[in-house]
């Protein structure tokens, strides 16, 4: 318990580190679903998961304004396409992890968002 408060202080809060450990557990679920999606291990799904959190805090923001016109006429469902992009630009840097192309990525995007809905309504 007093180990999960040194946590609190800083950067790295236990609310940060739940997030990051339930996008791998996510991405972990996506790629065992589709055949189109490669993670080695689960190690590189938490690499995985860190560096998507990097992305989404500084250009899924950037993108997420730009965009959302066409997400208010979607009613959100274009959101699913940045997050799309964003997976395959970290797909770009990752060697550990491949997306064959878009389409994975956008049932990745869906599966990651389920799958983090579900965990986040049981621990958060």
């Amino acid at each position: 318990m007093d180990f999960l408060l040194l946590l609190d202080i800083g950067p790295f809060s236990t609310d940060w580190i739940i997030r990051i450990l339930a996008n791998a557990v996510a991405l972990a679920v996506g790629a065992r679903l589709l055949k189109g999606v490669v993670i080695e291990d689960f190690v590189r799904a938490l690499l995985v998961a860190v560096v998507l959190s990097l992305l989404n805090a500084t250009l899924g923001n950037i993108l997420d304004f730009i965009t959302m016109p066409l997400r208010f006429l979607t009613l959100g469902l274009f959101s699913f396409v940045v997050d799309a992009a964003l997976l395959l630009l970290a797909a770009y840097f990752m060697k550990s992890f491949t997306v064959d192309g878009f389409k994975s990525a956008f049932f990745l995007a869906i599966i990651v968002a389920i799958v983090n809905s579900l965990i986040y309504a049981i621990l958060l």
